[in-house]
C-alpha cells in the first residue's frame, strides 16, 4: 500500500465521486476531521450536504467494508439514531479510481454531557438496543477486540517504526511482555463472555445530541468484542458507568461480569493508539497532528504507563 494513501484524492476527484451517485454538488468543500479515512462534507444544488467519507486503502477488505454497512443499515432499519450510508445505483459502498467511499446524511449535534444521568441512561438505552440487532449474527471479515488485534500488531508496529528511539526497544518490549502476561491473566480470571457487533470505538466524538436525543456516527471500528466495549468509554467514574447500566438495563441484561475487563480494555486501547500513530507516521497528516511522538520522553512516559498498567492489572 502507498504510504501516501490520498496523494490522489484532490478535490475535484471528491466533486467527481459525488456526481458519480446522481448528486449535483455546487463546489462547496470542507474537509472534516479525520486521520484515519479523509472525510469531506459537500455541498450539493438544492443548499443542502452531504458528506463523502474516502476509507483508508487497505485498512479493511471489500468484505469487512461490506459488513460494515450492512450493520449500520440494520441498525437504522430497527428505527435506531445512527448515520447510516445513502444507497445509490443499488449500493451503499461505491468504488471510484481505486478508493473506497460512502455517501451519507450530514447530521449535526452536540457532545454529550457525561455528567448528566438523564443523558447517560438514554446513551445506554440505546447502546442496548444496538447490541440487540448486533448479537443477531457476527461478523465473518471485521476481525475482534482481543490481544492479536489490539496488542501484538500494534506492539510490533511501535518495535519496527523509526519513531521510538533505539535505546528504547528493550524496555518497550519488555514492557510489552510484562503488560500483556497481565492481560492474559485478567482476561483468563474473567472467564468466558459473549462477543456481539459492537459499534466498537464509542467514546464521546461518536456520539452528536440533539434535541431529539443522541445518534451516533462513525462504525469504522465496528468488530465483535464484549458488550462493555461500548460503554466504559463514555463512563468518566462507577457513578457514570451505573447511569449507562441503569440505562441499558431497561432494554438488555446489564453486561457487569464484564466490568472487570474494563481495565483490559482500556490498557489495550492506550497499547493500540500508539501502535495506530507509528504505522500511519509516513502518512503526511500525522507528523502534524502528533508532534509528540518524536520526541524521546513521549515514550519513555508511554512505557512507564505500560509498566503501572501492567501492575494495576
Amino acid at each position: 500500500m502507498s504510504q501516501v494513501p490520498y496523494a490522489s484524492l484532490d478535490p475535484d476527484r471528491v466533486l467527481d465521486a459525488v456526481e458519480a451517485c446522481g448528486l449535483a454538488p455546487d463546489g462547496r468543500l470542507l474537509a472534516l476531521n479525520s486521520y484515519e479515512n479523509r472525510v469531506w462534507q459537500v455541498g450539493l444544488e438544492d443548499r443542502s450536504f452531504v458528506v463523502a467519507k474516502f476509507y483508508r486503502p487497505g485498512r479493511w477488505s471489500l468484505p469487512s467494508l461490506e459488513e460494515e454497512h450492512v450493520f449500520s443499515r440494520q441498525l437504522a432499519d430497527a428505527e435506531l439514531p445512527v448515520v447510516s450510508p445513502l444507497v445509490f445505483h443499488g449500493r451503499s459502498l461505491q468504488t471510484l479510481e481505486g478508493f473506497h467511499y460512502a455517501i451519507t446524511p450530514r447530521r449535526g449535534g452536540r457532545a454529550p454531557s457525561l455528567e448528566s444521568a438523564h443523558e447517560l441512561e438514554w446513551m445506554g438505552r440505546l447502546i442496548a438496543r444496538i447490541h440487540a440487532v448486533g448479537g443477531r449474527e457476527s461478523f465473518r471479515h471485521r476481525g475482534r477486540i482481543d490481544l492479536e488485534q489490539m496488542v501484538v500488531r500494534p506492539g510490533q508496529a511501535v518495535l519496527t517504526s523509526r519513531l521510538l528511539p533505539e535505546h528504547l526497544h528493550p524496555e518497550y518490549a519488555a514492557a510489552l511482555q510484562q503488560l500483556r502476561q497481565a492481560l492474559e491473566q485478567r482476561l483468563d480470571a474473567v472467564g468466558p463472555y459473549r462477543e456481539l457487533r459492537l459499534h466498537g470505538d464509542c467514546h464521546p466524538g461518536n456520539v452528536l445530541w440533539t434535541d431529539e436525543g443522541p445518534h451516533f456516527v462513525d462504525f469504522d471500528d465496528c468488530r465483535m468484542g464484549p458488550a462493555i466495549q461500548d460503554l466504559w468509554m463514555l463512563a468518566a467514574d462507577d457513578n457514570a458507568m451505573g447511569h449507562l447500566l441503569e440505562g441499558y438495563g431497561q432494554f438488555a441484561e446489564p453486561p457487569l461480569q464484564e466490568l472487570a475487563l474494563v481495565p483490559a480494555l482500556r490498557a489495550m486501547r492506550q497499547i493500540h493508539h500508539a501502535g495506530w500513530i507509528a504505522a500511519r507516521w509516513d502518512d503526511p497528516a500525522f507528523p502534524p497532528a502528533f508532534a509528540f511522538a518524536r520526541e524521546a520522553r513521549w515514550w519513555e512516559h508511554h512505557i512507564q504507563d505500560l509498566q503501572q498498567l501492567a501492575e494495576d492489572l
